[in-house]
């Protein structure tokens, strides 16, 4: 890929990882994340505990300095995640370094989804539907490194992959494989104005959708481009629905403070099936119908 489009690609792949890293930023300076699931987990930490810090468990969970240091490990990494945001948007003039910053964020967000996940008792799903996010700054550091021929059909396969990960994961909650989180329905009811039963049967509807876009985007041709093209829909659909959702119910600041960094955190979703979109060549056609629409205003 050369060139305008190999930069537009390169844009739209920095504003992938930039939106979630500053978006996981704010959620660790300013609400939490969720460390203690696994440092306040006496199967998992007793043994740690004893060997590397001398304090039995009972001492360990009910000192008030454990909080305190977990509380600085959940800033200290919403610092990491706001710095490599900076640097995704500006990772070019960073060199070597500001990619090592880039994988470092990336395996910070792999951890988080396992915590995620070991919050959920280890649904798979709940950790894979995070593909896109935890992968956004990897995928940027390694394009980093030669844009014009890295953009290239394994690129375009593994963002494939990830994209299917994502929506087949988000399909399985909405389904009911896994438990269907209430905040679905709630999010249905409220933007479409629905009731319940409607309101389940759209996110059966949209699971189902889900899973065959997941089939679709790997087969050849214009096929695969249509799918991509509702993904990107349906991941901008979704990525939005929050905020949009809970501004019925809450409110401005509210919205501001709790939802708004929830959408900016899955702009992954339509970022990334726009950019395989793009590099499936689902934009070869747009110079042509742009000159021929502005053939019409003319006349």
């Amino acid at each position: 890929m050369q060139g305008k489009s190999s930069t537009l690609w390169f844009r739209i792949l920095q504003w992938s990882a930039a939106s979630v890293l500053f978006a996981r930023g704010w959620q660790h300076l300013y609400w939490d994340a969720p460390f203690r699931t696994l440092l306040w987990d006496q199967a998992w930490m007793e043994g740690a505990v004893q060997a590397v810090l001398g304090m039995d468990w009972q001492a360990y969970v009910t000192n008030p300095n454990t909080d305190w240091w977990i509380q600085q490990l959940v800033f200290g990494t919403g610092v990491l995640y706001v710095l490599a945001g900076l640097v995704a948007i500006t990772v070019q003039r960073w060199g070597r370094p500001g990619r090592v910053v880039l994988w470092m964020s990336s395996f910070s967000l792999l951890i988080l989804a396992g915590l995620y996940c070991k919050e959920k008792f280890f649904f798979l799903g709940q950790f894979l539907e995070y593909a896109l996010q935890f992968t956004a700054p990897a995928v940027l550091a390694w394009v980093a490194v030669a844009p014009e021929r890295r953009f290239n059909r394994s690129l375009l396969l593994f963002l494939k992959v990830c994209i299917a990960l994502t929506f087949t994961c988000h399909g399985l909650y909405a389904a009911g494989y896994y438990p269907r989180p209430g905040y679905f329905v709630f999010m249905v009811m409220s933007i479409l104005g629905v009731d319940e039963v409607a309101a389940v049967y759209f996110l059966q509807v949209a699971a189902a959708l889900d899973f065959i876009l997941s089939v679709l985007i790997f087969l050849p041709g214009r096929v695969a481009r249509i799918a991509l093209a509702y993904a990107v829909f349906w991941g901008l659909s979704t990525t939005i629905a929050r905020p949009w959702a809970y501004a019925y119910v809450a409110t401005w600041d509210t919205v501001l403070l709790q939802w708004v960094h929830e959408a900016v955190m899955r702009f992954p979703h339509f970022l990334v099936p726009t950019l395989a979109l793009g590099l499936s060549g689902g934009f070869k056609k747009l110079p042509q119908i742009r000159q021929q629409f502005e053939l019409v205003l003319k006349r």
